[in-house]
């Protein structure tokens, strides 16, 4: 059995981020990163749209307020140290109608008590920002971004091989055992032992949490979201990022524009229930998955008490229509012959058990593991700093 320091299991972005962190201030630390999947940044990181959040959106004080303002420095600085690419492109919050207009200004206020740069602008003003974009005021924030993030993790995990730590693909944990001074895990590719671990398993942290003899506070209920690609002939109706105002209930955006920095403008999602942890597509089931979240009482209270909107979001994945219509209330000039399917991803949505949508960072400590129960969006733009947060929490034990 090979042994190490610290075991971080998870190879996206946030697992990524906390070895590199862990390498760059400890670097004597044994470190291994255990990766179920054959390539890293497979599954969240992976189908990630690339935007850099500003940290308009959250409540002031809020690990993933904070965490987002200077993780997405931090990503900045990095990414022009690294030489990936990114853009600070700048996107526009559309109220539609005069009835979003008191969410769009909370919306605006949270983001002046955050310290973003925003600004409300009247219609002629997003029309010189974006001139197909249709709106009665929009929140105008410049700093938001573009990124390629797989791009940010092959650059982590090339620091971290190069200060001699060890990543290991195919490496799904079977098994965790924790004993007085260490943690045994149990995997695909073989036994490793640390004497701590990070779970930073994503689509799969409560499973990982369960394992290692914590009770998740959350379960991961999978939502999937669907997008389509303008077609090049349609790409300019679009330049930068148009998001809509949000429902202040509700954790999902709405669907909303994003030019993407690899080229080309994405359009979407929407969000529905998956039928699989790893459900990208309509027809991937997996049993477990999906009983287990439709027997889950926080699952089924959250469907009682929003099964309108459900059904909307149901509607739209069925119905290239009806997701058309939901992208013509932005972009009123939009057709469904500009549109072409693109690849969906599935959010790790924590769902705690009296109905409630988990939507700030969750950790969860042990003696010998510490558990990420919930990361996410804008885990990917504040990367760096979660994974600053976790090293400071494994710093004692390390000593």
């Amino acid at each position: 059995m090979q042994s190490f320091d610290v075991a971080i299991i998870g190879g996206g972005i946030v697992g990524l981020a906390t070895g590199y962190q862990l390498a760059r201030r400890y670097p004597a630390t044994r470190l291994v990163i255990l990766e179920k999947e054959p390539e890293l940044a497979h599954h969240q990181t992976g189908h990630n749209s690339g935007v850099l959040h500003s940290g308009i959106y959250y409540k002031p004080g809020s690990l993933k307020a904070t965490n987002c303002r200077t993780g997405k420095a931090a990503l900045e600085a990095f990414c022009r140290a690294e030489g990936v690419p990114f853009d600070i492109c700048g996107k526009v919050i559309v109220a539609t109608s005069e009835d979003e207009l008191p969410a769009l200004e909370r919306i605006h206020e949270r983001g002046q008590a955050n310290g973003v740069a925003c600004q409300m602008v009247d219609r002629a003003r997003l029309a010189e920002l974006e001139p197909h974009a249709a709106g009665v005021r929009a929140i105008h924030v410049p700093e938001a971004g573009i990124v390629d993030f797989i791009k940010v993790c092959e650059r982590l995990a090339d620091h971290i091989r190069h200060a001699g730590s060890r990543i290991v693909t195919c490496a799904r944990v079977l098994a965790i055992h924790t004993t007085a001074d260490r943690v045994q895990l149990i995997t695909t590719a073989g036994d490793y032992a640390a004497a701590h671990a990070v779970n930073c398993a994503g689509l799969h942290c409560d499973r990982v949490t369960a394992m290692s003899g914590e009770r998740p506070a959350a379960k991961i209920v999978p939502f999937r979201g669907e997008y389509f690609e303008l077609k090049p002939e349609a790409q300019h109706l679009c330049r930068n990022l148009i998001y809509p105002t949000p429902d202040p209930a509700f954790p999902f955006l709405g669907v909303h524009f994003t030019r993407l920095i690899g080229g080309g403008v994405e359009c979407g999602p929407n969000a529905v229930l998956a039928f699989a942890r790893e459900g990208y597509k309509k027809t991937d089931v997996n049993l477990r998955d999906l009983a287990e979240s439709l027997t889950y009482p926080g699952f089924l209270r959250l469907a009682a008490k929003y099964w309108r909107t459900g059904l909307g979001e149901m509607w739209r994945s069925l119905s290239k229509r009806a997701f058309v219509r939901a992208l013509q209330r932005l972009v009123p000039e939009i057709r469904a012959e500009h549109l072409v399917p693109a690849p969906a991803g599935v959010r790790a949505q924590a769902l705690a058990r009296d109905g409630s949508l988990v939507d700030d960072f969750l950790i969860q400590e042990q003696e010998r593991v510490i558990n990420v129960g919930n990361a996410p969006s804008p885990a990917a733009t504040a990367c760096l700093n979660i994974g600053n947060l976790i090293v400071d929490r494994l710093a004692p034990r390390l000593q």
